[in-house]
């Protein structure tokens, strides 16, 4: 005799992803070189960066220049900033220090800010042939708390948090009142 169960099925937790599940050529590339340089070095930088190459967007949160060069603070010239996302510019630092930076991408003004500053923007195949053991590697991350996660899923739909890009908080914006199908209620 079988046991019951809800609908759904037993939980089967632990599951870690294996691959990514985007088709980008590019990331697939990066993935293959990272899996062999895994599995043939003792390395568990390289095991790290794998791990994170098989995240989903959201898990690979950007970093701004102005958080990079708080964490870089006080590290020797030759260590390497390593983030498995995009580095992005932030207007609120004045001048920005000589930096290296591998990262996924790259928005184009913190490029030219970084490359000015006398520093180098890597990727990670480049990464891999200056340092294939990950030594002088510093990984980051940024912050998943961020503002655009606030936004994230529908809102105005019942029991959702989501919060919509509204202009202005005001009686005339946006204040769709009363449950009814137009407003999104179901039953």
């Amino acid at each position: 005799m079988g046991i019951d169960m809800k609908a759904g099925g037993r939980r089967v937790g632990g599951h870690q992803r294996k691959e990514p599940k985007s088709n980008n050529i590019y990331l697939r590339l990066l993935v293959k070189l990272y899996r062999f340089l895994a599995r043939r070095t003792e390395s568990k930088v390289n095991k790290t960066i794998l791990q994170r190459l098989f995240m989903s967007k959201v898990n690979r949160p950007p970093l701004s220049l102005s958080k990079l060069t708080k964490h870089m603070e006080g590290k020797e010239a030759e260590k390497i900033a390593v983030v498995v996302g995009a580095i992005t510019d932030d207007v609120r630092l004045l001048d920005c220090p000589k930096l290296r930076v591998a990262a996924l991408r790259f928005t184009h003004t913190a490029r030219a800010r970084i490359v000015n500053a006398g520093g180098e923007c890597l990727t990670f195949d480049q990464l891999a042939l200056l340092t294939p053991t990950g030594e002088n590697a510093v990984l980051l991350r940024g912050t998943k708390a961020r503002e655009a996660v606030k936004h994230f899923g529908a809102p105005g739909v019942p029991n959702s948090n989501a919060k919509p890009y509204v202009r202005h908080k005001g009686r005339k914006f946006e204040k769709g009142r009363g449950r009814r199908h137009s407003r999104g209620f179901k039953v």
